[in-house]
């Protein structure tokens, strides 16, 4: 993957929405002997998943390859979701991982690692309290009411990786939300809105955890992975429904994170399921 700066004239376009320095991501962020091998900033493409997915099949990215877009048209997210955002309205960028010491089941885990690291980095950088919907949400609070403003993505890239993508609402407007429950952080009262510490303090977060994460052969509780995910995790507690595959749903409290990763729901019949795959419904407020 050769990196190539965003310099289509428009990107100065709307002087609230400067685009990212990639310069100074890569000076900041690429070095010998750390984790990310390249980092990679264009102005506008279908989807960074996908881009970076279709590059690692093809042998021309590493480990550690960052692609970062100033606007998606074709973003999706977990269960072919469509969702859209302006130009440099947000953070959207895909990072590869080859965890090849840590065994193929506890590779479900990834997406859950890179919540708590987003979660983790924005906090520090934007100074927003911020929440994680399990299994794979972003939320906010905005006005008192629980928004999501951000969502992640695993994808496998052949045998030997996965691609996280991740998007997260910085700016929008309320007038600019794609969906009745969206947020931004600037909606939830960000202390700094400036995207390029934003994705460095995340990309850096996202190093530890992973760096933590797989020198523990993937272990969630030696890692410290599952006991932080679980503190932050707003489903927990919680009544919810799971929509399930083959449209079948359960209705209880969520009330672990087993070692797997998946949802332990505990129903009115007393049965405790575990959930792996399905789309959460928080039923009420915590």
């Amino acid at each position: 993957m050769t990196p190539r700066d965003a310099s289509d004239d428009s990107r100065w376009s709307d002087l609230e929405r400067p685009p990212l320095n990639a310069v100074a991501l890569r000076r900041a962020l690429v070095r010998d002997g750390g984790f990310y091998r390249e980092l990679e900033v264009v102005q506008r493409t279908g989807s960074t998943n996908s881009d970076l997915v279709a590059l690692a099949a093809k042998g021309t990215a590493e480990e550690g390859a960052v692609l970062v877009a100033e606007e998606q048209t074709s973003a999706r997210g977990r269960l072919d979701r469509q969702w859209t955002a302006p130009a440099r309205s947000g953070l959207f960028f895909s990072v590869l991982l080859k965890p090849a010491q840590v065994p193929v089941e506890r590779w479900g885990w990834l997406p859950l690692l890179t919540g708590v690291a987003v979660a983790t980095g924005l906090s520090r950088a934007a100074g927003v309290d911020t929440a994680l919907k399990w299994p794979n949400d972003l939320l906010v609070t905005v006005g008192g009411e629980e928004r999501k403003a951000g969502g992640i993505l695993a994808e496998r890239a052949g045998d030997d990786g996965v691609v996280m993508g991740v998007g997260i609402n910085v700016t929008l407007k309320e007038e600019e939300l794609p969906v009745p429950g969206a947020g931004s952080l600037a909606l939830a009262g960000a202390v700094s809105t400036d995207r390029d510490p934003l994705l460095r303090a995340v990309l850096r977060s996202l190093e530890d955890w992973y760096g933590r994460w797989r020198a523990a052969a993937g272990d969630p509780a030696v890692s410290g992975l599952q006991e932080t995910y679980a503190a932050g995790c707003a489903t927990l507690g919680r009544v919810v429904r799971a929509e399930l595959p083959g449209d079948r749903s359960i209705v209880g409290e969520a009330v672990a994170v087993d070692g797997d990763g998946r949802l332990v729901i505990a129903t009115a019949e007393g049965v405790q399921e575990p959930v792996g795959a399905g789309d959460i419904v928080h039923l009420r407020p915590a």
